[in-house]
């Protein structure tokens, strides 16, 4: 695993305020063209184009905030647990804790990304 300079967390943080603010093209420049991010209920994406058309289309967010309650970084692996509180495509409103994994290639971009939702399952 290699280390990643000191924008590692500022390129986690800049995710959230580009998602947040809907720039999906500034988003998408965050990542790797061969990113990989596994998210509960979706088919791994592999791709940039596969996140553009989860962004664009699939995510079932309309709009929200994400709340960084923690960001914690070692070497190349960024990890984050916060609060989501927005609307979903449908006008219902959501609020859920998330957690977040990232992994960044040696160029400081994202290159994977690993979700978990906090939801009562077992």
């Amino acid at each position: 695993m290699s280390t990643v300079g000191p924008g590692t967390v500022e390129q986690v943080r800049r995710y959230y305020e580009r998602v947040d603010a809907g720039e999906l093209d500034g988003m998408l420049a965050l990542f790797t063209p061969d990113v990989v991010y596994d998210r509960p209920g979706y088919p791994v994406m592999r791709g940039r184009d596969a996140l553009a058309e989860f962004y664009g289309g699939q995510r079932v967010i309309s709009s929200g905030t994400h709340t960084l309650e923690q960001v914690t970084a070692e070497e190349s692996v960024v990890a984050v647990h916060g609060e989501f509180a927005g609307v979903l495509k449908d006008g219902s409103e959501a609020k859920l804790r998330f957690a977040d994994f990232f992994t960044l290639a040696a160029d400081g971009l994202i290159s994977r990304r690993i979700t978990f939702f906090h939801a009562p399952v077992v």
